[in-house]
């Protein structure tokens, strides 16, 4: 079985953790799919601001 790569997990947790200010544990605790779709979000908002 190939896991989750742990570069990409901490990356994601660090992203999210750091615009949202939520604990690691609430995070991690996150679906792998939730989780994308959370960076995705804020990343969507950065581009904005930055274009704005």
């Amino acid at each position: 079985m190939v896991g989750y790569p742990v570069n990409q997990l901490t990356e994601e947790v660090a992203f999210i953790a750091y615009h949202f200010h939520w604990p690691y544990e609430r995070i991690l605790e996150l679906e792998h799919r939730d989780r994308r779709l959370w960076v995705r979000r804020i990343s969507e908002i950065n581009q904005r601001v930055n274009e704005g």
